[in-house]
């Protein structure tokens, strides 16, 4: 994390950054898509793994330069490989002070991944009471599978995604209809944009669909105590 704030890119990573910096990632994008792809899939797995607090405003980076739905895949496929090398680092020999520092807290998991590794940590993924790199190092400390793992979160981190990847999708619009009523605005950093104009009907949806789905594994984990109760 030290490293992202050293080399400065914590200031290119704010929404008044990818406004100002628009059109140079539209050009990016355009003069070499697989680089750019590239680039936007090793930042962020980057980000993940060291733990970088900013993994939200750089999905909406993915929507604004991808659409909703590829930057959903990239994220997602960006996401799990990130968490994945913090899991590998925390099940290594070298994973002794990750694990320490996540012994104190990752207790509260012991009967969830004793029960169900993988409907636990879907569940985890889905309802983000936790922080995310907590839920990374947790499972290693419980000898969740790799497979489990990888598995779980790819699917688990999918509603969330999508919701901020059509914030970021719906930003390009917004940016235009600012530069049209005052020109020049983006690169002055002048345009007013606030985060409520991002809550387009789209997005909406998508939140309360993530609600929805995150709610599916209480009931469900409900449901299965309550019969087995009645048993």
């Amino acid at each position: 994390m030290a490293a992202f704030y050293a080399a400065g890119l914590n200031d290119y990573i704010s929404l008044d950054a990818i406004i100002r910096n628009n059109e140079r990632l539209r050009e990016a994008l355009e003069d070499n898509l697989a680089a750019t792809v590239a680039a936007y899939l090793g930042i962020y797995a980057l980000a993940v793994a060291v733990s970088f607090p900013g993994a939200s405003l750089i999905t909406i980076v993915g929507g604004f330069l991808f659409g909703a739905v590829l930057g959903t895949a990239l994220t997602v496929v960006a996401a799990t490989a990130g968490a994945t090398v913090i899991f590998l680092a925390a099940k290594s020999s070298l994973g002794g002070v990750l694990r320490e520092r996540a012994g104190r807290f990752a207790q509260r998991f012991t009967e969830g991944f004793n029960e169900n590794a993988f409907n636990y940590l879907l569940f985890l993924r889905l309802v983000p009471l936790f922080p995310f790199w907590l839920v990374n190092v947790a499972p290693a400390i419980f000898d969740v599978p790799l497979r489990v793992y990888v598995i779980a979160t790819a699917v688990g981190i999918i509603p969330g995604t999508f919701a901020y990847t059509l914030v970021g999708d719906s930003l390009g619009g917004l940016i235009a209809a600012q530069e049209r009523a005052n020109p020049g605005c983006a690169d002055a950093g002048t345009c007013q944009i606030e985060l409520g104009a991002l809550l387009t009907p789209g997005v909406i949806a998508a939140i309360v669909a993530l609600s929805v789905a995150a709610l599916i594994p209480v009931a469900l984990k409900r449901w299965r105590k309550a019969k087995g109760a009645a048993r």
